[in-house]
């Protein structure tokens, strides 16, 4: 393999989903093309890069300093959905059924992998909380050990708000992933969410 090529797997490689082999042939594709279709990806990923920004409301992706859905006004600002990731949100609001705001909390805690509450956006969310209009924390996080566990954590940091406190129904099968999870399960899961226990 020459060394271009080798450089170009062993970065995209390092892409989660993408392993060498996808990696080697996407380098073979990217040679067969213009110099020009090459140029014009290259700056699309430098531009994704230079102009998304987080939300600092929510955590969201943003091409500014506040995210799209945080701006507008028509959603029920009384609910705050909270997601792991970014990528959580663009699952749940492909299904139309959630209408509140969100709070990406970056995470979720995982001692073992040294993530603590202290590196989530827990105080963020406090801070929205503290704000007086929200009335229910609706737990999107995955149904896993951790997932549970983060959300258990947030529940009692926000213990004392008088809030109303739901999880996604269990139609999301334990252990899976949002996006992992079919646009009908999930959006079943939304509309019949559970109180917490």
């Amino acid at each position: 393999m020459n060394d271009p090529l080798h450089r170009f797997v062993e970065a995209w490689s390092r892409v989660p989903g993408i392993g060498t082999r996808l990696a080697e042939r996407m380098g073979l594709f990217f040679l067969g093309q213009s110099v020009e279709y090459c140029r014009r990806l290259a700056d699309a990923l430098i531009h994704l890069r230079e102009q998304t920004h987080i939300c600092q409301v929510c955590g969201n992706f943003s091409d500014g300093e506040v995210c799209a859905i945080c701006e507008d006004e028509t959603r029920d600002r009384s609910v705050i959905c909270v997601v792991e990731t970014p990528l959580d949100i663009t699952y749940i609001e492909a299904t139309k059924k959630f209408h509140g705001l969100y709070h990406v909390l970056g995470g979720v805690i995982s001692p073992l992998h040294g993530i603590t509450p202290s590196k989530l956006r827990i105080e963020e969310l406090v801070a929205r909380v503290e704000q007086g209009k929200v009335e229910e924390i609706f737990f999107a996080t995955s149904p896993t050990t951790e997932g549970d566990a983060t959300a258990q954590y947030v529940r009692e940091r926000l213990a004392g708000y008088g809030l109303r406190f739901t999880v996604l129904a269990r139609g999301v099968p334990i252990g899976v992933f949002l996006p992992q999870t079919g646009t009908q399960s999930l959006s079943e899961a939304i509309v019949s969410r559970e109180e917490m226990k």
